[in-house]
């Protein structure tokens, strides 16, 4: 048995490229730079290193995602490691991209062109107040509970380790 998981966050390196393959399906690429700390061995002191790391989107989710998603945005992105190679001018060249299945905004103002978040669609016209004032809760009253008869303890035993059989 084998698992193929990835689950990263981190920053967009690029805006996102939107395109179609010729059967009509939409297809998201991006990168997300996550970083690395390591030691560095001649000062003793923690330094950041960036992984830059390959991302693609397919099918109905890339048209909205492209929409709200730009470079600097922070995301974490779950999906699965796929490689892939392939040969240009007579060199064998491959790569390893996550092929996301889920999308998470981490930003605070996600997405240049949208105010609202992702999961909630824009509608013309209605603007959701900043701050609603509290309302009153309704009074409401509790179920009656029916009556329990008191739970009977047993009276205690002297019973000693070496009573016990086992």
């Amino acid at each position: 048995m084998s698992i193929n998981r990835v689950i990263i966050s981190g920053n967009l390196t690029r805006d996102p490229e939107l395109r179609a393959t010729p059967s009509g399906t939409n297809v998201l690429t991006f990168g997300v730079a996550v970083n690395d700390r390591v030691r560095n061995q001649s000062t003793g002191n923690w330094e950041d290193r960036p992984n830059f790391v390959d991302c693609v989107v397919f099918g109905n989710r890339a048209e909205p995602l492209h929409r709200f998603l730009s470079k600097g945005s922070k995301v974490a992105i779950e999906g699965k490691l796929r490689w892939s190679q392939w040969e240009r001018d007579g060199q064998k060249r491959s790569k390893l991209e996550v092929i996301v299945d889920e999308v998470e905004f981490l930003s605070r103002n996600q997405g240049q062109q949208g105010s609202q978040p992702y999961s909630q669609p824009q509608t013309q016209g209605y603007q959701q107040p900043r701050y609603a004032a509290p309302q009153a809760a309704p009074q409401v009253q509790p179920a009656p509970q029916p009556q329990t008869p008191p739970v009977q303890v047993p009276p205690s035993a002297d019973i000693y380790d070496t009573d016990i059989p086992f």
